[in-house]
């Protein structure tokens, strides 16, 4: 195999100045061209370094930029050709009805619902208008508080006197029992059950809920003493909400009071916010009967049983875990498996923890990472009329002035069928960052992603020859070793260094050694191929003589 020349040796895919002559980064051919250093080859490297540095820089600046995470927030109004209709809970502000309760409840409810001594149940028996308790009177042995609020609170079978949706009449088969801190309560359209949610394809009054509504002022118990929890109003109290959140009636609701009608004009609210790190969203739904340890997560992975995250419900379960480990009970509107406290628990402990709670705001809910939230716009007018009230007392069989304490008007609707969607976005996704970068890196270095390729071949065929080629001699034989210095001496001073002939006639090698013959009559030796022969690492040459 002929031996490589210096023209061929140069041009090796290792060469830089090969591999600039081709790169398509600009100014590299300019900086390792063919030639010495020269002013216009250092100005041409000054200002590729000087374009590299700023890339570097304005590439530093992105990728720091981008790792902050930054979002900003879009509002949008959207037109919709049917709304799901909202949750609407409602309770009556009187817990417990009066002609309800008995001995038994005032002797377990009665301390801490109440306020009452034990002996002042007679007192207040009487104040009720029911009989005292009789004589050998024994309580029963166990006392649940939901059954008590279940049997004497208001039903709404008693309080609704009329409902209707979209023109159509409904009734409390409609509605949902729950309990909430005020009690008792029922939801509309909650989706209980897998009950089907109602829709509206319109707005304004008379496309949503109407009820009519009697509180009972009659069954309001007396207030016997001013205790933390006394209440002075009348009315209901009710909240509008997503059918994925648990209602928070005795914070987020609003009351209605009898004899009004009062309108209510909803628009709905959707909104998105962004998981970390861009955000602080959730959407892991809780278990009220897990209570995180030291080195466990702030929560297990959720079930198909807990409900949908959302803020209030994060809350409550917040809560409850709070309760349930002060108290080892849970109130009545908690979630969970703990069992349910007994009155006096309720009063020494559960009561007093929850307060002391809520007013440390102890509890670190994020927003979920979907939500829908109802704005709202109250206005009333006074019910009935002069007109009205004769009729209304002749078809409830009520007196007028009953009517005018105890009867309100609920119309509850949307405003128009269009809705706001506020919704976090990404305010640099990686589409900018590769863009930026791609734009000045062909800006100041006039590069490519190609161009990152060219440079990673070339680095592959550097380390192939020179660190791959390095080590592949090393484990050739000495006897291949001496081969390629002969050749490689004869080649490469063939024309530079004609110290002798070689002819047919001559012979000129160390005495006793075989002659070997040379396919050349004429070859020119160079010093250190004659000392090469002269030490014998190969055989003698046939027909040398001198120049």
């Amino acid at each position: 195999m002929k031996p490589p020349g210096p023209e061929e040796a140069q041009q090796r895919a290792s060469d830089i100045r090969v591999f600039a002559s081709s790169c398509t980064l600009h100014g590299l051919g300019h900086v390792f061209g063919p030639g010495g250093l020269t002013v216009r080859r250092g100005l041409w490297a000054v200002a590729m370094l000087l374009s590299l540095a700023t890339f570097l820089y304005q590439v530093a600046d992105r990728v720091s930029y981008y790792q902050e995470f930054h979002h900003q927030t879009a509002l949008e109004e959207r037109e919709s050709h049917r709304l799901t209709f909202p949750a609407i809970t409602l309770c009556n502000i009187n817990p417990l009805r009066r002609s309800r309760l008995t001995p038994n409840d005032l002797h377990w409810a009665g301390p801490a619902l109440l306020g009452l001594d034990p002996t002042e149940h007679t007192a207040f028996l009487r104040a009720l208008g029911r009989p005292p308790a009789p004589p050998g009177f024994m309580p029963s042995p166990t006392f649940d508080m939901a059954q008590l609020y279940s049997r004497a609170g208001h039903t709404l079978d008693d309080m609704l006197l009329d409902c209707s949706y979209r023109g159509q009449p409904c009734g409390p088969e409609n509605f949902t029992a729950i309990f909430t801190r005020m009690g008792q309560c029922y939801t509309f359209n909650s989706g209980a059950g897998g009950a089907e949610l109602l829709t509206t394809t319109k707005g304004g009054a008379g496309n949503g809920l109407e009820i009519m509504l009697d509180v009972q002022q009659e069954e309001y118990l007396p207030i016997w003493k001013d205790m933390e929890e006394t209440l002075f109003e009348v009315g209901i109290r009710v909240q509008i909400h997503s059918q994925e959140e648990p209602p928070l009636i005795d914070q987020l609701g609003f009351g209605v009071a009898p004899g009004y009608q009062t309108f209510v004009s909803c628009q709905q609210q959707q909104l998105s916010f962004l998981p970390p790190p861009w955000g602080d969203c959730s959407s892991v739904s809780l278990d009220p009967d897990f209570e995180p340890g030291p080195s466990d997560p702030p929560d297990p992975p959720s079930t198909s049983s807990n409900p949908p995250y959302s803020l209030m419900g994060c809350r409550l379960v917040c809560e409850t875990r709070y309760v349930a480990r002060k108290c080892g009970c849970r109130m009545m509107h908690m979630p969970g498996g703990a069992p349910v406290c007994s009155p006096q628990q309720h009063k020494d402990c559960a009561r007093v923890a929850l307060d002391a709670m809520q007013r440390k705001d102890a509890c670190a809910c994020p927003n979920p990472c979907a939500s829908t939230r109802y704005a709202k716009e109250l206005s009333m007018v006074r019910i009935p009329s002069r007109a009205a009230a004769r009729y209304l007392a002749r078809k409830f069989n009520r007196s007028e002035a009953y009517i005018a304490e105890n009867v309100l008007v609920l119309d509850i609707f949307f405003e128009a069928l269009n809705y706001e969607a506020v919704e976090q976005k990404k305010a640099y996704e990686m589409s900018a960052l590769l863009g930026d970068i791609g734009g000045q890196m062909g800006l100041f270095i006039g590069a490519s992603l190609l161009t990152i390729l060219e440079i990673l071949d070339y680095l592959c065929e550097v380390f192939q020859d020179r660190v791959l080629g390095y080590f592949w001699n090393r484990r050739r034989s000495p006897k291949h070793s001496s081969t390629n210095l002969l050749q490689e001496g004869l080649g490469s001073h063939r024309t530079q260094v004609p110290h002798l002939s070689l002819g047919p006639s001559a012979v000129v090698c160390p005495t006793g050694l075989p002659p070997l013959p040379v396919p050349s009559p004429r070859l020119c030796l160079p010093p250190t191929a004659l000392a090469t022969l002269s030490r014998g690492s190969r055989p003698c040459v046939l027909g040398a003589t001198p120049w």
